[in-house]
């Protein structure tokens, strides 16, 4: 059986090396955009197609660029519906993120519709899955159950109080906490000032429960320096992305160029 070399699969194999695994975001609609972003040296890079302004076709074309780079491309889906799920595997993710996960009922059939049968219930006949992995379609459907990723989102009070639960579903790999809509579920505003001792103690919660069951949990940090603080304790940051990027970078530049200051 043909193997994946370490570049196809960055944030599985780091992962399976209990390195802490750093990542970002694309919102942009470009192949090339997701290039750009990937050439810089993430593990890992969300494609959003949950608030982003990717559609069907950028996402395939944006998750190959991104795979094209040694990164791992995963598809980040509108919401838990099998055939979103489908779709974000068949061009060739190396996993999905799935939103707004609070059972785990519902992480249960995340992992169903991301398995081939036995395992699962995904369904088969895409041409494109294979070939981002560098696969044959026969070497892939041996090597999918196991190589692609599940990552659960964390995003509520009610997921925060079910998180056991989530975690001991068989098949989930990584749970990741949406810090942003965590404090709007607890606190009422976002972003949190990373103060509030009940949004603390609902993060180390979900960080302990991963913990427990030998799942890895991931955090989205709001600058560099919070990521540099939370890779110490997780096993997946994500940091920033392309909007943000863009719109710092311009609004500095801006700032330069009109100081008095000499």
């Amino acid at each position: 059986m043909m193997t994946m070399s370490p570049a196809q699969l960055a944030l599985k194999n780091a992962f399976n090396s209990d390195r802490c695994a750093v990542g970002t975001w694309v919102m942009f609609s470009s192949a090339w955009n997701a290039r750009i972003v990937a050439s810089t040296g993430w593990d890992w890079i969300v494609v959003d197609c949950e608030h982003g302004n990717i559609g069907d076709s950028d996402m395939h074309d944006s998750v190959n660029a991104i795979a094209s780079c040694g990164v791992s491309p995963i598809v980040r889906i509108r919401g838990n519906d099998p055939t979103l799920i489908k779709r974000a595997l068949d061009c060739g993710s190396h996993g999905i993120m799935v939103p707004m996960v609070n059972t785990a009922a519902q992480a249960r059939t995340a992992v169903a519709a991301s398995r081939f049968p036995p395992l699962g219930e995904r369904g088969q006949g895409s041409p494109f899955s294979g070939m981002a992995w560098g696969l044959t379609t026969p070497e892939y459907l041996v090597q999918a159950n196991e190589g692609v990723l599940v990552i659960i989102q964390i995003e509520t009070l009610e997921g925060v109080d079910n998180v056991e639960e989530i975690c001991a579903v068989p098949g989930v790999d990584a749970i990741f906490i949406g810090p942003n809509d965590l404090a709007l579920s607890m606190l009422g505003y976002a972003p949190a000032h990373y103060t509030e001792e009940p949004y603390l103690a609902a993060i180390e919660k979900v960080r302990q429960a991963g913990k427990v069951a030998g799942v890895k949990v991931g955090i989205l940090a709001p600058d560099g320096v919070k990521g540099r603080a939370f890779r110490g304790r997780f096993d997946m940051v994500g940091c920033g992305g392309d909007v943000k990027a863009m719109q710092g970078w311009m609004q500095k530049a801006m700032r330069d160029v009109l100081s008095t200051e000499e």
